[in-house]
């Protein structure tokens, strides 16, 4: 019986794998919009496709991001300034692109731009953390999303949306899993919104992976930064100790818990763009397959004791 089992799973996997193989001709034809292009995940997918003949629109928060991929990428790469919590700076690369692409429609869009800070203990935080980062994280992604959504419809073209596995389960406190929950929402309802115009909508959930997201000196000084202006009542809840242990996670756990391999997530990124037919979500990264998911489905009782059990012990715990 096992075996039987076992050879279905197998033949799935295989199905699947073989399925998946074909990619989309006359790439060279089709242009492909990445934002968050500077550094990590969007800079490499940038240089993939580039140098798989797509014709791709780098977008760079930055001079040097924009300078460092000219000097690296053909000349078929266009690399624009682009903040995605400017209205007027989505609308004029939403224009260049327009005029690039003409009729052709735009092929895809990857929404890849996002960041980590501030990150800490929803009780540490203001409304205005709350929305500096949802400005970029959510706010972002629709802007960009729509401001080309009718040059995607006319290439029949796909939405690549860049969420995390913590848009599943929420395991910090502050703005990061709000955003990454409402990500992966919008992605849902444009999904089935965009059907019927042959647009496919498509998400990446990675887990951890080292990426300026995940790094731990930036971390650390936003933790420092928000610790140092909290009020007096609010840091003898936590305790003297809370401060140096939690750097202590950052500096000791998170890189190791961290993968450096970035091209299983670019993969995913080159697939949903380039297969003729993409999965509808991908879970880049062993940690997120085998257990960040996973936990996704148990129920609350057993996640959070999971998650809790080796919390950093506070000062005030209620017995």
């Amino acid at each position: 019986m096992y075996l039987y089992l076992l050879a279905l799973v197998v033949f799935y996997y295989l199905y699947r794998w073989v399925r998946e193989l074909p990619r989309v001709p006359d790439k060279h034809s089709k242009y492909v919009y990445i934002t968050g292009c500077d550094t990590g995940f969007g800079n490499l997918l940038a240089r993939h496709l580039d140098k798989q003949g797509f014709r791709v629109i780098a977008g760079c928060f930055t001079e040097k991001g924009e300078e460092d991929l000219r000097k690296s990428c053909s000349g078929s790469l266009t690399a624009v300034h682009l903040d995605v919590t400017s209205k007027d700076s989505v609308a004029k690369v939403a224009g260049v692109i327009k005029d690039k692409v003409g009729e052709r429609g735009l092929w895809a869009v990857v929404n890849n731009a996002g960041v980590s800070v501030p990150s800490a203990a929803c009780d540490w935080l203001t409304i205005d953390d709350y929305k500096s980062m949802l400005d970029v994280n959510l706010m972002g992604v629709i802007a960009v999303t729509l401001s080309v959504l009718p040059l995607i419809k006319k290439a029949r073209g796909r939405v690549v949306n860049v969420a995390s596995v913590f848009g599943r389960i929420s395991v910090t406190g502050g703005p990061y899993p709000v955003s990454k929950f409402g990500v992966e929402g919008f992605n849902d309802s444009l999904r089935l919104g965009m059907k019927p115009f042959g647009v496919k909508v498509l998400c990446i959930e990675p887990g951890f992976f080292k990426t300026s997201v995940t790094d731990s000196a930036l971390l650390g000084e936003n933790v420092k930064k928000l610790w140092d202006r909290l009020p007096q009542d609010v840091k003898q809840d936590y305790g003297v100790d809370f401060l140096p242990k939690a750097l202590q996670v950052l500096t000791e756990k998170l890189p190791s818990m961290s993968d450096g391999d970035l091209m299983k997530v670019v993969g995913c990124m080159e697939h949903a763009v380039a297969a003729v037919r993409p999965r509808t979500r991908y879970s880049p990264g062993w940690d997120a397959k085998l257990f960040w998911l996973p936990m996704s489905y148990m129920p609350s009782c057993i996640a959070d004791y999971i998650l809790l059990r080796d919390s950093i012990p506070i000062a005030k715990k209620v017995q």
